[in-house]
């Protein structure tokens, strides 16, 4: 038999080439290998010795309010059990914007979280057109930290005693005012919600805050506002106001005599959430044993009570259980600004 002598040089040639892109593949994956192993290694290095450094808890809004307090008592506990200090950052304004996309945009370190909720993370999304953050791909959620009740209060000197009067109220006033902390608010939304689901006609009123709204619901100006329990508890127990329903789906525990408006609007049910929020890109083992830490404290008897005093209801869900609950409420608040006709102006 006789060989092609050019055939035959082909084929080595094509052999040789075929074995040299074999080797060329083998040393890229090794080094990615190495690569990923090296981070990895790093990773885990630096959560061994987070927190080096004091941690920081950036607050859309000012001192006082839920955010601030849970930041603030989870905060003094959490820096003994770790052994860094954190601070408290309040950085209010723009509906909670500017707070939010400061921490979108700090490093992914671990050294700067966000105590966010349901505003900024749910609302504000559907509310405007453009945002400097997404709360989905920008954040890795550590921890749903606590749920705020939503009570509906009004005058005491009005005749209505419970959510059933109120509509029955409203139905024969059209225009009926009612009160809120703004624009695209919870407070705002939960009572647009409450509007879609009786068909009565109010008039809404948007004030700059709790500091507002609630002074405008003692002196009669408007008929109802939304308003979390601190805000309001020094008035309900000098009978000035009076609590006709709360916001979430069951009574709560620390006011269980106050019926759910879900007792008398089947479905209806609105809950105004906080919690602890990362960068995107944080290690996953820094964003686990942020998430370790804080959930052991919000479990603690002394905490738990001290929140429970102030109207919060501690939680302390995991990563992606957090992470679900944003998902869901954007596309729930989605429908609800839509139907409202909701805007920020």
């Amino acid at each position: 038999m006789q060989f092609d002598e050019s055939a035959l040089a082909v084929t080595r040639s094509t052999e040789f080439l075929r074995r040299t892109i074999d080797i060329m593949k083998r040393r890229t994956v090794l080094k990615f290998a190495s690569v990923f192993a090296l981070s990895a290694l790093c990773a885990r290095s630096n959560a061994q010795s987070y927190p080096s450094r004091p941690i920081r808890f950036v607050v859309p809004y000012g001192a006082g309010g839920g955010p601030d307090v849970i930041a603030r008592l989870v905060g003094r506990k959490l820096g003994e059990n770790m052994g860094q200090p954190v601070v408290v950052d309040n950085r209010p304004g723009g509906a909670g914007i500017i707070a939010t996309e400061h921490v979108a945009r700090s490093p992914a370190d671990g050294y700067t979280i966000l105590v966010g909720d349901t505003g900024p993370l749910c609302i504000n999304p559907n509310l405007f057109a453009k945002l400097p953050y997404d709360p989905v791909k920008d954040f890795a959620p550590v921890t749903l930290s606590n749920t705020a009740p939503l009570f509906m209060v009004v005058n005491a000197n009005q005749p209505i005693q419970s959510v059933a009067q109120l509509i029955e109220y409203a139905r024969a006033r059209p225009g009926l005012p009612f009160g809120s902390t703004g624009n695209g608010s919870m407070h705002h939304l939960g009572m647009e919600l409450f509007k879609l689901m009786t068909k009565v006609d109010m008039t809404h009123i948007p004030y700059k805050g709790v500091a507002q709204s609630v002074p405008a619901v003692l002196a009669g100006d408007i008929a109802v506002v939304f308003a979390a329990l601190p805000s309001v508890l020094p008035h309900v127990k000098s009978g000035k106001v009076r609590l006709i329903g709360v916001a979430t789906g069951t009574r709560t525990k620390f006011m269980p005599e106050v019926p759910s408006i879900a007792e008398t609007l089947p479905g209806y049910s609105l809950t105004l959430d906080s919690g602890f929020l990362a960068p995107a890109g944080t290690p996953n083992e820094i964003v686990e044993k942020l998430h370790d830490e804080i959930v052991k404290v919000l479990g603690a008897p002394d905490i738990v009570q001290q929140l429970m005093n102030l109207g919060l209801i501690p939680i302390g869900s995991s990563p992606q259980q957090y992470a679900e609950t944003i998902r869901t409420d954007l596309s729930k608040f989605a429908k609800l600004v839509k139907e409202s006709g909701a805007r920020v102006d």
